[in-house]
This record gives C-alpha cells, sequence and structure tokens, in this order.
C-alpha cells in the first residue's frame, strides 16, 4: 500500500490554518506567513513586532550618511529594481525628466515632500531632484510605504523617513524629521493630505516667509487648503491638483478600477461573482469601484449624497440606495467619499457575519474603527492587512488595512497612471515655484494648457496620432491650433 505523504502545516487552506492558529491569534496579532516576490508585492513585506524601531537604529549608506530612517539599508538592491520596472511603465514623467533636466527648472527648490513612498513615487522624486529639487521626503500613510524602495532612495541620497508599519507617533515623528534639518528649510511643499502643511503651521509657522507654494493631490488635502483659505489662514498660493483633470480622470479613475480587484483578491481570496458590494461614493473613485466590480459579476448598489452623481449612478444601472436599506444583505462594502464615519458602528452591528469592510477613500476615517476597540469585540489579525472583528454571538466583519487605504495598503497600483499624476505634480511645483508673484494665497487649479501637455507625453505609448485643427477650422472655433482645446469650465 503507498504510504500517503504527511500533511504539513504548509499544505493546510487558509481556514485550517486560522483554526489551527486561533489560540495564538487571539494572543497576539502576527503577520502572514507568506511569501511573496518584491517585484509583485512589496506590500506583503512581514514585520516582527519585536523587532527595534528603525528610529532606534543608526543606518549608513555607502556613501556614509545617516539622514534617513527607513526599515533596512540592506534592501536598497531590491528596491532599485522595483524602481527600474516602474520607470519603464511611466512615460510621461521620464520623458518630462529628459526634456526639462538641462534646464533643471527647480534649482533652489527646497521641497519638502509626505506622500505614499513606492516604486512610482519613487520616480517622481529621483525626476524632482535630477530637475535640480533639493528634497526631504516622508511617508504619508503608516501601511502604504513599500520598504525596499524607501532603501533604495536613502541609498542613493535621499533624505526620506517612513517605513510601513509605523505607529502614529512614528509618523509625525518622521514628518517632523523631514520637514526640519539644521541648514535647509523647506521653499516648496508637495502633499497628499495636507499633514506636511498642518505640522509646518503647526510648529514652524516662520517657514511659511519663504514657502513658495503648496501642491496638494488628495481630496482631504484640498479640503482642509479651502478651509485655511477661507479662514484667511492660507498664506501662500497653492494648487489643487487632485481636480486637474489628468489626475481626477486618469490617475483616481483608472487606478481604482484596476486597484480595487487586486486588493480585495490579496486579501480575502474573494470570488466575486454573485457577490452583493454597496459602493458608499459615486465620484472618479467610486464609478472606477463600481464599474470594475460589476465586471466581475457582482451585483452593485451605490450610496450618494449628491444628487448629480446618484442621476449618474442611477442612468449607469446602478441602484442608488441607504446604506442602512442595504447593510445586512451585502458581501463587500467600500467607502469611497473623503467623508468621516459614512461606515459607523451601528452599521457593522447588523452587518452578515464575513462581511469585508475596506476603504478606497483617501481619508481614514470613512470607517468608524476607533468604535471598534471595545472590550466586547475581538480582533484577530488574520494575515496582514487582514483582521476579524468578532462580536459576542460569534458574528464577525473581516475589516482590511484598518480602514485605511486599501489599494495602496494591500495592493500594488498602475505605475502608468500614476505617471500621469507624477507629471502634473512636477509641472505644478515648477510653476508655482518659477513664477513668483504670479499666484496670490489662495487655491488654484493646474492650468488647462499644462493638463493637456501632460496628457500629450503619454499618447505615444498608445501609438496615438492627434488629429490637426486647420487654419479654417481654428479661426472658427476660436482656438489656437495649439491648445488649449476646452475652456476650464468644461466638464471632461
Amino acid at each position: 500500500m503507498t504510504k500517503m505523504p504527511e500533511t504539513t502545516f504548509a499544505d493546510l487552506s487558509l481556514a485550517d490554518k486560522t483554526s489551527v492558529k486561533k489560540s495564538n491569534i487571539e494572543a497576539r496579532r502576527f503577520s502572514d506567513v507568506s511569501t511573496c516576490s518584491f517585484s509583485s508585492a512589496c506590500f506583503t513585506e512581514t514585520s516582527d513586532e519585536d523587532e527595534a524601531s528603525p528610529k532606534d537604529v543608526v543606518q549608513r549608506n555607502s556613501k556614509g550618511s545617516s539622514d534617513f530612517c527607513v526599515k533596512n539599508i540592506g534592501k536598497a538592491a531590491f528596491g532599485r529594481r522595483e524602481i527600474e520596472i516602474a520607470e519603464q511603465e511611466m512615460p510621461g514623467i521620464m520623458a518630462l525628466r529628459k526634456r526639462a533636466s538641462e534646464d533643471k527648472p527647480l534649482k533652489n527648490a527646497n521641497i519638502v515632500g509626505c506622500t505614499h513612498v513606492n516604486a512610482q513615487t519613487a520616480v517622481l522624486i529621483e525626476t524632482l531632484v535630477k530637475l535640480g529639487a533639493s528634497i526631504r521626503w516622508a511617508a504619508c500613510n503608516i501601511y502604504s510605504t513599500q520598504n525596499a524602495v524607501a532603501a533604495a532612495l536613502a541609498e542613493a541620497g535621499v533624505p526620506i523617513f517612513g517605513w510601513r508599519g509605523e505607529t502614529e507617533e512614528d509618523f509625525w515623528w518622521c514628518l517632523d524629521k523631514c520637514i526640519h534639518s539644521e541648514g535647509w528649510q523647506p521653499n516648496m511643499i508637495l502633499d497628499d493630505g495636507g499633514d506636511a502643511t498642518h505640522l509646518i503651521l503647526k510648529k514652524y509657522p516662520e517657514y511659511f516667509k519663504s514657502i513658495k507654494g503648496i501642491v496638494e493631490e488628495s481630496l482631504t488635502g484640498v479640503h482642509r487648503l479651502y478651509q485655511m483659505s477661507k479662514a484667511g489662514k492660507l498664506t501662500v498660493p497653492a494648487m489643487n491638483v487632485n481636480d486637474s483633470v489628468t489626475k481626477n480622470k486618469f490617475d483616481t479613475y483608472y487606478t481604482c478600477r484596476d486597484s480595487i480587484l487586486d486588493s480585495l483578491k490579496r486579501t480575502t481570496d474573494i470570488m466575486f461573482g454573485g457577490k452583493q458590494v454597496v459602493v458608499c461614493g459615486y465620484g472618479d473613485v467610486g464609478k472606477g469601484c463600481a464599474q470594475a466590480l460589476r465586471g466581475q459579476g457582482c451585483i452593485v448598489y451605490i450610496t450618494e449624497i449628491d444628487p448629480i452623481c446618484a442621476l449618474q449612478a442611477a442612468m449607469d444601472g446602478y441602484r442608488v440606495v441607504r446604506l442602512p436599506e442595504v447593510v445586512r444583505q451585502v458581501d463587500v462594502v467600500v467607502t469611497a467619499t473623503g467623508n468621516k464615519n459614512v461606515v459607523t458602528r451601528d452599521h457593522m452591528n447588523r452587518m452578515k457575519n464575513g462581511c469585508i469592510v475596506c476603504n478606497m477613500g483617501h481619508s481614514c476615517s470613512e470607517i468608524d474603527v476607533s468604535s471598534l476597540h471595545t472590550p466586547e469585540l475581538t480582533w484577530q489579525r488574520v494575515r496582514s492587512q487582514v483582521d476579524h472583528i468578532i462580536w459576542p454571538d460569534g458574528r464577525m466583519i473581516i475589516l482590511l488595512a484598518e480602514g485605511r487605504l486599501v489599494n495602496l495598503s494591500c495592493s500594488t497600483i498602475s505605475s502608468f497612471v500614476v505617471s500621469v499624476a507624477s507629471s502634473t505634480q512636477a509641472l505644478a511645483l515648477i510653476e508655482l515655484f518659477s513664477a513668483p508673484g504670479r499666484y496670490k494665497s489662495d487655491v488654484y487649479l493646474l492650468p488647462k494648457k499644462m493638463d493637456e501637455y501632460v496628457a500629450s507625453l503619454h499618447l505615444a505609448t498608445f501609438d496615438a496620432h492627434l488629429t490637426e485643427l486647420t487654419d479654417a477650422q481654428s479661426k472658427f472655433l476660436g482656438l489656437s491650433k495649439a491648445g488649449p482645446f476646452k475652456a476650464n469650465y468644461y466638464r471632461y
């Protein structure tokens, strides 16, 4: 008789592993033990909670510099390969780097950046350096940093501060180290969420005397800037790239359309066909998520506060509902609003067993996660960025990334569409830095001509050929043959 091979722990299904480890899970939270290649998923890097904090370890790059704080400088070679792969899929920002590197339009610009730290951001960072800027950088999200990429930037001499799995205290420490450095003072801010702007305003307000402008790429950060402007606290010009056409219509929509599926599949192994999903918000993020989920066979509901967006959803064939109407029956809840407490404890109390809850909006306040930290609920970490929240009656929900951005915490994003956004950010920095006096202390959109230029940088990838206006056509429309081709109020 042939002897059956013994079953090892590695052979068990995720459910069986979870059962085997149940007692350990209840005693402590742990990271997923599976291993993935760096090329496919830096986000799966595991962490050991007993390891020393990077703040407590002095590291130096090959040139002897220690002006950085990353997880492990020894991973720089892996990170460099990640960056090189991203460069191949980012034609716009690479073309901008090549065209403007000789002119150095950002010479003497001291840029403090607070964004996600991943391979795509690294391409932007190194482009800004090529354009003449001196930069210091911090991560804007405690879960989205690709540690190997951060190490590669540190090895290249970039003062970068951030690692995956920071605490809130670590986050503010890193940002402060990024902003405040002896012999260096920022004169430009590139922000994602408004945290760098907030900290400078709170702790180093005198820096604003030399700051020439702020470039903000997120809905949350833009909202903060408009609040500051309304209150008379905005003392420098700011560029809202979140609402630029190339950022909003391409990066926001297409990135989210791709990454929502990837995030859910990687974290939960979900089969999409037939699942009932509610997407909260039908802006560009919500539109991308809804289209992708429906394309996989999901039954998709939409919640909206805006009648225009609600009408769009209805005419696109979605049923527009209030969350309490469907919360008991849906299998997945996706937030995409940028608001706070979109999903409350009351909603989660009524969700079905096994309901997946995640956030695609920029703000980490959309899901009321703090309300889940109560004595009667049990948290189980079943794999990296995946928590089971268990109620006393045994019912549980699956919370991804603790309510933070699920696509950047649990997945990867398309380098090509990030190239569009990165090109927009770079041009916005150049515009504000090189045109002092042109803009007042207010919030502006990127000039339409620059939006069109960013789009043109990416057309060659598709072998796309633009039709040119004839002289008669140009005169008839009242447009320059070189553009801009649409008025600022035009909605694409």
